[in-house]
């Protein structure tokens, strides 16, 4: 189905009016509606606050920005569209024509025509409008540029959020969009969309992209958002299913038969507990995909394969509950690893962990459930015996890499589960795509091969020594990695060694032949450990092949 498809979906903003939404873009550009210039508007200390969803320090800015004559016509647009649409308050025609440089008095008619504006049903001197839904500019370091329409957020609405909820762009969707791979790509799937997020993500490195959700709304703010933004995103309306399908139903139902070269998912992975009769007017869309415990996920790993083309990837967000019995908590690597099977590869990322108290109160929070006590005590209360009657002990959440391997194939299959708490590099795709190379073509070595390399420590690569006082050699040895996943490793005297004479010059054996020597090893057990420590450190990125030897 073309985007047009989904243009006029009730309750969500209709984009059947094409010149309508280049005259609603053409104002945003007058007035400078982007990140840089907002953040500018504000201050620093308004601006973080607001991207932390609180408002109060932003709506004194604008209060104080408003009374003053100081500002430019455009700064004066600028501040009404962000009063409007980023914090909710209710304008006059006469603003609003002043904050889409409407000159013909017709912003109010023009907004409401495309569902994102609504009469104030307050009553005041004047009659005032109020966003229907939250429009805000997105800007990333792919070059991506543009303005995302999604229903208004908990902080701006009154009450618990509707149940087909469209969620904007959060830290969730900007961690996944940093995490894919941007490789050039063929076909690329994106299921569930939501607002479109990771679509407009996908078009700048993707020929065509197929968007799918359960939620008919979703697909409708995802038709607004990229006619709103066609030309940043390089569509021509005229042409659209040229680089977008979007696609109505759930999970891999809508794209059953087809391939891709790529999967981007931010499912809605959220773990829930299921209520006898329940259906999906009771669910948030948006979170909750309907199946009991980590399901999705599950689901998500075990089938993913079935649409990918040979080599073909698959990058997703998700949770894994994590069971525990009398005798401790155990691996939380340990379903995951089951879900993977023999046939894929994969490569986990473990974020977070949080215990079955924590997740409740989270998710309660997220939907403003807290508003109402007895309802939110209710809700606790299911969400905790529905992880004790699976013995769930903790809760993780993290990335998920996924590759088809290429037919017949007998290279080594890539198999890495790490858990990584601590802030690593933003965006980590690009080093993803080297990691993978780097595997690719390394970990078949021999051990001949190994030992006629000539290694060189990367550069972000440093060490840390800890001595206790008096001490005549380090009691510990880490070797700390600057960028990528930021990994440490304790090192052995040996590894120490090897890697402190890896500057090109020598080769493995050299190396490795000199410290047998020098540490007087009596059989090949150190040999092979050393060995099998060095291939760790090259797979990991903290040694790197020297190509000119």
């Amino acid at each position: 189905m073309t985007i047009s498809d989904f243009s006029h979906v009730p309750g969500a903003p209709q984009s059947t009016d094409l010149p309508a939404l280049q005259q609603f873009a053409e104002g945003l550009r007058a007035a400078n509606y982007s990140q840089e210039a907002i953040a500018t508007l504000l201050g620093d200390g308004a601006y973080a606050a607001l991207q932390r969803d609180q408002i109060v320090p932003a709506q004194l800015q604008i209060e104080k920005l408003t009374a003053s004559t100081d500002l430019s016509e455009q700064e004066d647009a600028l501040a009404l569209i962000v009063s409007f649409f980023l914090l909710g308050n209710p304008l006059t025609a006469s603003e609003l024509d002043q904050a889409l440089n409407s000159n013909s008095g017709n912003a109010v008619a023009l907004l409401r025509s495309l569902g994102v504006a609504e009469p104030n049903i307050a009553e005041t001197a004047e009659p005032t409008f109020r966003a229907s839904v939250d429009i805000r500019p997105h800007s990333a370091d792919d070059g991506v540029d543009i303005w995302v329409a999604s229903d208004l957020p908990a902080h701006i609405r009154r009450g618990i959020l509707r149940k087909d909820h469209v969620l904007g762009i959060g830290h969730a969707s900007r961690n996944l969009a940093q995490f894919i791979e941007r490789q050039a790509t063929r076909r690329a799937l994106d299921l569930g969309t939501g607002c479109g997020i990771q679509t407009f993500h996908l078009l700048s490195h993707c020929e065509h992209v197929t968007a799918t959700d359960i939620s008919e709304r979703a697909l409708g703010f995802t038709a607004f958002n990229l006619l709103l933004n066609a030309s940043a995103l390089g569509i021509d309306p005229q042409q659209q299913d040229e680089r977008v399908t979007l696609k109505l139903g759930s999970l891999l139902e809508p794209v059953q038969g087809e391939k891709f070269d790529l999967v981007v998912s931010n499912p809605p992975f959220v773990i829930t507990p299921r209520c006898e009769g329940e259906d999906a007017t009771s669910q948030f869309t948006y979170r909750d995909g309907g199946m009991a415990g980590d399901q999705i996920v599950s689901t998500l790993v075990r089938q993913l394969g079935t649409v990918l083309n040979d080599g073909g990837t698959a990058q997703m967000l998700g949770n894994w509950e994590i069971p525990g019995d009398s005798e401790g908590q155990k691996e939380w690597d340990e379903r995951p690893r089951q879900w993977v099977g023999d046939s894929m590869e994969a490569w986990f990322i473990q974020r977070e962990e949080l215990t079955p108290e924590q997740y409740a109160e989270t998710w309660l929070r997220d939907s403003s459930e807290t508003a109402d006590r007895a309802a939110f005590e209710a809700s606790y209360r299911r969400y905790l015996l529905d992880f004790s009657a699976r013995s769930v002990s903790a809760i993780g959440f993290g990335m998920i890499w996924l590759r088809r391997p290429a037919k017949d194939t007998t290279e080594p299959l890539l198999r890495r589960f790490e858990e990584i708490t601590y802030p690593i590099q933003q965006p980590l795709g690009p080093f993803m795509t080297e990691a993978i190379d780097l595997f690719d073509s390394s970990a078949h070595l021999s051990d001949e091969e190994l030992l006629s390399l000539h290694l060189m420590v990367a550069p972000d690569v440093t060490e840390e020594r800890h001595t206790e006082p008096g001490a005549e050699h380090p009691g510990v040895i880490l070797l700390r990695e600057g960028a990528g996943l930021r990994r440490t490793i304790l090192e052995s005297t040996a590894t120490a060694g090897f890697v402190s004479a890896c500057d090109g010059e020598l080769s493995v054996g050299q190396i490795v032949g000199a410290l047998e020597a020098l540490l007087g090893w009596d059989g090949d057990s150190e040999r092979q450990e050393l060995l099998g420590h060095i291939r760790e450190l090259i797979l990991k990125g903290f040694l790197r092949i020297d190509a000119g030897n």
